[in-house]
């Protein structure tokens, strides 16, 4: 199974040490990564250091390498409880407010990072949560790809394409045919999860890919009954993520 990185939560005030440790070990095996840039942080969870001044000029530049840039919602803040049409979460920014103000929040997302010399149409939703009333924002604003899901290959619904996540990493790296992403939050990285990445990229460098070749694959459309699985999948992850933080509590 060929494998793509996407890292969320790309601010000015991420902690850059370990951005950078993570992008040296993409650039020693040649893959570029999809980031996803928050316009306009305001989760302290995020703040990890002083802002940089040259955030912007340094998201440019990797975006003029061939890194992918996708648009990680608005301010980052959770407003609701809503699980979305994704349930991986509890919890949301978008889902459930009405569809005038996920309009303005993501048309300001977007003249956002636009102002600043970034341009995309791919999403990322905060959470992993979104509704229809996203999906018809984000098309109405020019978007067309959204980075998530389930399944082994990008698929197309909703008149949106999704670019899936990997439901479990060991099982994904298993698999001999298809497509997944896998899901990076530098910010939280120890030593042992870079070990484990490092690992992992050396075990498996022939199935690394870089993320824009994702977008080159022609999308499958989603069935009826592949919409069901994947919801249920998601679900399953839900109560299995959080049974076992309350095990270990």
């Amino acid at each position: 199974m060929k494998i793509a990185i996407r890292m969320d939560d790309i601010t000015p005030d991420m902690d850059y040490t370990k951005f950078l440790r993570f992008k040296e070990l993409c650039d020693l095996y040649e893959i570029k990564p999809l980031i996803g840039v928050v316009p306009d942080n305001r989760d302290e969870n995020l703040h990890k250091e002083e802002a940089h001044k040259d955030f912007w000029n340094f998201i440019r530049e990797l975006q003029n390498n061939g890194w992918s840039v996708a648009l990680h919602g608005y301010r980052h803040i959770y407003t609701s409880k809503r699980m979305g049409c994704f349930p991986l979460n509890r919890l949301s920014e978008f889902a459930g407010k009405s569809f005038d103000e996920q309009f303005q929040m993501l048309q300001f997302g977007k003249n956002f990072l636009k102002k600043n010399g970034v341009l995309t149409d791919t999403f990322m939703a905060p959470a992993h949560s979104f509704d229809k009333n996203t999906i018809k924002a984000l098309k109405q604003l020019g978007f067309s790809k959204i980075t998530d899901g389930f399944g082994d290959a990008p698929y197309s619904k909703w008149g949106m394409v999704f670019y899936p996540i990997s439901f479990k990493q060991s099982q994904s790296l298993e698999k001999q045919d298809g497509y997944t992403t896998f899901v990076v939050h530098s910010n939280t990285m120890n030593d042992k999860d870079f070990e484990r990445y490092e690992k992992m990229f050396a075990e498996h460098k022939e199935d690394l890919i870089s993320y824009s070749e994702l977008f080159k694959i022609t999308p499958t459309k989603r069935t009826l009954v592949e919409s069901i699985k994947e919801y249920l999948m998601a679900i399953t992850k839900f109560l299995l993520v959080n049974v076992k933080a309350a095990l270990n509590k």
